[in-house]
């Protein structure tokens, strides 16, 4: 995942960075995080041990999510919300003519998969969250595992601590992945949402606020009617943030439901379990895939 590599999409006149590669079903990916976060500036560059691999078997799309990445800013104040990012990935399909696809999400982006799959199944084949208490029953360890963090944030040194906190090993955060997120959490756009979402307090009056109302409602959809669709959740068994009881408790939502969910534990894994074990996710991934065609 170079930059050499990226491309562009207007989604609604929306700048929209993502990568494309290989052929076959298609897979797209969407990665966690959420703009103006000032622990760790999260882009479609967290999928990069894994690209290469899965683009073998399918035809994969890593794309930066609404405010993340190089992808433009929230238009306006109000749509620093978590509704919105999820119009900007539906767009997103929209803008490259794709549906039928298997959407896999991680964290915040496994909670825009899951809506994205309720919301418009029709462009949807199958769904994978992957570590994620922004969708999960109950609350994260967010607050807890990072009281600490140091500062500056969104310096090199804070997000690698950030990141091997989330993590069983810290094998995983390499010196190209904190590049890429270095570089993202100093550009002016990035400063610019932080500045709203944390100095000028949207987070807490705006983003958390709907999200919590948002996430009720999703959570009585999938308990009602079942995400209808192949649903594979994926968790690491040593997550320190989304812990695997959540992960129990919303597989158990999942089921009520929807006989085709499936659930896969990572030993030996934290929060980003495919990226410590990006051999045993890809293998899952593709057998997952290759079963709904059987």
């Amino acid at each position: 995942m170079k930059s050499a590599d990226e491309k562009f999409v207007d989604v609604d006149g929306i700048r929209t960075r993502y990568f494309e590669k290989g052929s076959g079903e298609n897979v797209v990916l969407i990665h966690g995080g959420v703009f103006g976060s000032n622990d760790a500036a999260d882009c479609s560059v967290d999928w990069a041990l894994n690209f290469d691999a899965l683009a073998r078997w399918f035809h994969v799309y890593a794309v930066d999510k609404l405010g993340q990445g190089l992808t433009d800013n929230p238009p306006s104040d109000a749509d620093y919300t978590m509704a919105a990012t999820i119009r900007h990935a539906i767009g997103f399909l929209e803008s490259l003519g794709l549906g039928g696809v298997h959407v896999v999400g991680h964290s915040r982006g496994a909670y825009v998969a899951a809506r994205m799959t309720l919301e418009r199944p029709d462009l949807v084949k199958s769904c994978i969250p992957v570590d994620t208490n922004t969708l999960a029953p109950g609350f994260g360890r967010n607050h807890i595992v990072f009281a600490d963090t140091p500062e500056p944030r969104l310096s090199r040194e804070s997000q690698r601590w950030v990141l091997e906190r989330y993590s069983y090993s810290g094998a995983h955060v390499t010196d190209d992945w904190l590049d890429a997120v270095t570089e993202i959490g100093q550009l002016p756009k990035y400063r610019e949402s932080v500045e709203k979402m944390i100095t000028q307090g949207l987070r807490k009056s705006l983003f958390l606020t709907r999200h919590s109302m948002q996430k009720e409602e999703t959570l009585g959809w999938i308990r009602d009617r079942g995400m209808q669709k192949p649903t594979l959740l994926v968790w690491g068994y040593n997550d320190p943030t989304a812990t695997l009881s959540q992960g129990m408790r919303l597989f158990e939502t999942l089921c009520m439901r929807e006989r085709r969910s499936r659930m896969h534990i990572i030993n030996e894994a934290g929060h980003f379990s495919f990226r410590e074990h990006p051999r045993e996710f890809n293998e899952v991934l593709r057998g997952f895939i290759a079963s709904q065609a059987r």
